[in-house]
Formats: C-alpha cells, sequence, structure tokens
C-alpha cells in the first residue's frame, strides 16, 4: 500500500513547485513580450495568467482524476504518479495534441459568420479561459471530476453569443457558434462514459474470470489440502500413540523405511509400506495437481502484451504520425507486434520466477507492473488530449496578438507547451487529492489488476477520440470505466454519481454564465 508523504517532504515540495511554477511563468513572459512585438502587454499578462490558471485546474482535475485508479489501487504514490504525469502528460499535448488544439481554438466558433474584431475574438477566448478555470476550480475544492472539455466549451459559447449580444447582431448571433460541431460533441460526451464503461467491463470480467477467479479457487483448494495434511498428521499422531509398544515398533520399523523412500524424488511411491506416507504422498499428489500459477504464465502474459500493443499502436499512429518517421503501415504493425512478443516473453519469463511464492501477492505484483505501464499510457493519451483546453484558446489570443488578425495561425510554441504542462503538474499536485480520492477509491474500491483494466479502458477510448481530432471528456470516460469496474465487483457507489452527475450537467451552463461576465468586464476596461 502507499504511504502519505510526510509533512517536511510536502513542505519542501510544495516550496519546490511553487519556485518552479513562478520561474517557468516569468522566463515565458519575458520571452512573450517580445514574441508579440510588445503588442497590447497588459492583454498578454492577463491571457497568460488566465491561460496558466486554466493549466493549473486541469492538472488538479483532470489529470488527477485520470491518475485516482493509480493511486487508489496501492499502485503509486503520489509523488511517484507526479512523475509520470511529468513525463507523459507533457510528452502527449506536445508530440500528440496537434488535432484535437485545432478543434479547440477554431472548431467552436464560425470565424467568417459574422464580422469580429481580433481584439474581441481575443476577449472571447480570454473569457473562456477564466471562465473554465473558475469554474475547475470550484469542482476540484468539491472533489468532483468533472470534464475541462465541458468547461472550455460552454466559456467559448458563453461569450461568443454575449459578444453576438452585445454587438446587436440579431439573427447572425447563434451563427457564431459551429453547433453542428457541437453536436457531434454532444454526442461524444454520451457515448464517453458508455464506452468507457463498457470497455473496462469486459475487460475486466474476462481478467476476474481467467485470472482471479481462477487464483482464488487454485489457492482456497491449496489452503484446503494443507490443513486436511496437516489434520491427518495430527489424527496419525494421536492413533499412534495410542497403540502398545509391540505395534509401535512395528509401525516405526515401516515409517522409517518409507521415510527414506518418501524424501528421495527418484524412489516408486508404489514402494511404500505404510499408510502415513501413502496418505502423506496422496496429499502431495493432489496439491501437484493443482496449478495454482497457469493463469499467471498464461493469462497474464497474454494480457500484458495485448495491453502493450493498445498502447504502442497509440503512440506510434497518433504520436510517431506528427513526427513523419515514414514508418509506413507495415513497418508500424511489425513493431507494434514486436513490443507484444517482447512483452509476452518477459512477462512470461518473469511469472516463472514467482512459482512457489504466495500466489496472491505474486498476483498483485504483476499488475501492479502492468498498471504502471497503462497509467503511462493512459497519462500521455490524456496529454494529448485535454491540455489542448487550456492551450488551443491561449494559442488563438497568440497569434492575434503578434499578428492582428484573428485567420492567423502558426504552430503553438514549444516553450508555451512546456509552462502550460508545468502548470499542470503543479495543480495536480497542489489540488488533486480530493478527486483522487474520488475516483480511485470513493466510486468503486480499486486493487491493481482493476485499476489496470480501468485505465487500458480509458485510454483506448481516449486515444481513438484524439485520432478523431474530436475533444471527448476524458473525465467521463474514465469515470465510465471506474463505475464497469464497480459492476463487475458489484461495489459501485452509485451514490456519489448524484453529485458528480450533476456537476456534469451543470458544467457546461455554468462555465457559460461566468464566461458572460468575465467578458462583460474585460470589454468594459478594455
Amino acid at each position: 500500500m502507499t504511504t502519505a508523504p510526510t509533512g517536511a517532504f510536502v513542505k519542501r515540495v510544495n516550496i519546490i513547485f511553487a519556485t518552479l511554477l513562478v520561474g517557468m511563468v516569468g522566463y515565458f513572459i519575458l520571452w512573450g513580450l517580445d514574441y508579440t512585438h510588445g503588442n497590447h502587454t497588459t492583454l498578454f499578462l492577463l491571457a497568460t495568467l488566465f491561460g496558466v490558471f486554466m493549466a493549473f485546474n486541469i492538472g488538479g482535475n483532470d489529470v488527477a482524476n485520470s491518475f485516482g485508479t493509480s493511486v487508489g489501487a496501492g499502485t503509486l504514490t503520489v509523488p511517484q504518479a507526479l512523475i509520470i504525469a511529468a513525463i507523459f502528460e507533457v510528452s502527449g499535448a506536445v508530440i500528440a495534441g496537434g488535432e484535437v488544439t485545432d478543434t479547440i481554438r477554431k472548431g467552436i466558433i464560425d470565424l467568417g459568420a459574422m464580422e469580429l474584431d481580433p481584439m474581441q475574438f481575443v476577449y472571447i477566448m480570454m473569457s473562456a479561459l477564466l471562465a473554465s478555470a473558475l469554474w475547475l476550480l470550484f469542482a476540484t475544492k468539491k472533489g468532483l471530476p468533472v470534464s475541462t472539455t465541458h468547461a472550455i466549451v460552454g466559456g467559448i459559447v458563453g461569450s461568443a453569443i454575449c459578444f453576438g449580444i452585445i454587438n446587436d447582431s440579431g439573427q447572425d448571433t447563434f451563427e457564431l457558434i459551429k453547433w453542428d460541431r457541437l453536436g457531434q460533441i454532444a454526442i461524444s460526451w454520451v457515448l464517453s462514459p458508455l464506452l468507457g464503461g463498457f470497455v473496462s467491463y469486459v475487460l475486466f470480467s474476462q481478467i476476474k474470470k481467467y485470472v482471479l477467479d481462477y487464483n482464488a479457487a487454485a489457492d482456497l483448494r491449496l489452503k484446503t489440502i494443507k490443513q486436511e495434511k496437516k489434520a491427518y498428521k495430527e489424527q496419525h499422531r494421536l492413533a499412534f500413540e495410542a497403540l502398545d509398544e509391540h505395534e509401535k515398533v512395528k509401525a516405526a520399523t515401516a515409517m522409517a523405511r518409507d521415510a527414506q523412500i518418501y524424501g528421495d524424488p527418484d524412489s516408486d511411491p508404489a514402494e511404500l509400506e505404510s499408510e502415513y506416507y501413502k496418505k502423506l504422498h496422496a496429499f502431495d499428489v493432489a496439491k501437484s495437481n493443482v496449478d495454482g500459477y497457469r493463469a499467471l504464465q498464461s493469462w497474464v502474459p497474454l494480457i500484458a502484451s495485448i495491453g502493450s500493443m493498445v498502447i504502442a499502436s497509440m503512440l506510434i499512429f497518433k504520436g510517431l504520425k506528427n513526427l513523419h518517421l515514414g514508418l509506413g503501415d507495415i513497418g508500424s504493425y511489425l513493431i507494434i507486434f514486436m513490443i507484444g512478443a517482447i512483452v509476452w516473453a518477459t512477462t512470461f519469463v518473469y511469472a516463472k520466477t514467482l512459482k512457489r511464492k504466495d500466489l496472491a501477492k505474486s498476483t498483485f505484483l504483476m499488475f501492479s507492473w502492468m498498471q504502471v505501464f497503462t497509467a503511462c499510457g493512459f497519462a500521455f493519451s490524456h496529454g494529448a488530449n485535454d491540455i489542448a483546453n487550456a492551450i488551443g484558446p491561449f494559442a488563438a489570443i497568440l497569434d492575434v496578438l503578434r499578428s492582428g488578425d484573428i485567420a492567423t495561425q502558426n504552430t503553438v510554441p514549444p516553450i508555451a507547451m512546456l509552462t502550460f504542462g508545468i502548470a499542470l503538474i503543479v495543480g495536480l499536485w497542489f489540488i488533486g487529492k480530493e478527486v483522487i480520492q474520488t475516483v480511485g477509491t470513493n466510486l468503486a474500491a480499486m486493487h491493481p489488476s482493476s485499476g489496470f483494466a480501468a485505465e487500458l479502458a480509458a485510454a483506448a477510448v481516449v486515444m481513438g477520440a484524439s485520432l478523431l481530432g474530436l475533444p471527448v471528456s476524458s473525465t467521463h470516460i474514465l469515470v465510465g470505466a471506474v463505475l464497469g469496474i464497480g459492476l463487475v465487483n458489484r461495489n459501485a457507489n452509485w451514490a456519489m454519481m448524484k453529485p458528480i452527475g450533476l456537476a456534469w450537467v451543470i458544467t457546461l451552463p455554468s462555465a457559460a454564465l461566468l464566461s458572460v461576465i468575465c467578458f462583460i468586464v474585460l470589454r468594459n476596461v478594455f
């Protein structure tokens, strides 16, 4: 099980992360002032603070719920989750986040629907960032895992409609929003928890049937044989003590002869004469017939291999595709199968080394390693999908401040990705503990095998959506996956889903309303 960090350790990490964030933001501001040619300095400073604040809250809510299963299962400590998040979340955003970033920054508003001043567009995006960040902070403090995608989309829609009404655009007001795109996103929101729950239910039910239940039955049978053997020895001792001296000598002589035969692995058990050693041999045969490690040596390597191929395919077809390495489909499939074969062989050999050890602990250990792998994969796919909710609107603001043109679109600067990635990790550390508790413990009891299933199912669904460029809610997917585990184990906390479900429903309108207020304030101030 994980142990809580000490107070002194927490204090040191607090200082380190606070210093790192302030230093990185300060450096980015100096870089950004030059990048934007000193245009609208005050707006740039505010937009940077709003964007970093949004990334901070994504870390506290979305990244926290992403790692809740790993921490709740006892596989990772919070500091270990931080390390994985720092590496794989940011890598996913930089390598594979381009398509969803593009969807967020220009896929919600139809820039050609009405005459839109570039600075009004900046106010729309700034309002969306601040409003969604404020809502996320509120939800995070309540321990409610909500969708950052819902929040940012709601913020953009709210401020855009407010702009249209203020400018008395009449019928054109609602034409500013790409409602067909919102319709597609809405469908994905409904499908997200259903797909997450369905995939995790199917996956974990198979793991439970062929691994956990088999191991439990085998372990119970081995314990029963051990207890029966122990009881028989005691029964024989009492019977031996009841014999007269002549019978004791005769029985002891036969047993002494059989003891040599019984202890010799090359001897023939048919040579045993005493009933005592014949019965002990029968117990040994019964024990040897129980193949307790069959699941660990057959099913677990297969499951690990399939999981590795799923994660590898996500990385290759999504992440490495953007690097234009020219692998080709055949080369990519060969690499995926090679990874699967290597993982299968490694897991099989490792399972062999666990023979004669505690079966339950061995199972726990195997799935702990597998869950670390899936946690890395889910972190990558999550970074590819959800950091766009902060960097997308901010990148749009940065382009307008730099060029003064809404249509201009530059590549998101790596330093912006790095800065927002650091803010995301810092947010996970400072405010993510309540959401980790909700997802990892309160919704359903977790252990490494169920956590593995939930993370692998969620990673597959999230990355599949990212491939389509659709900003789905990884929160809904993962919560659905956790509930899928709860359905299999019959311990899903449906009462906990009431406040979470309510938060899901009101996230978009709440962010939209807050964004309206923010837009009015920004427009009047500037």
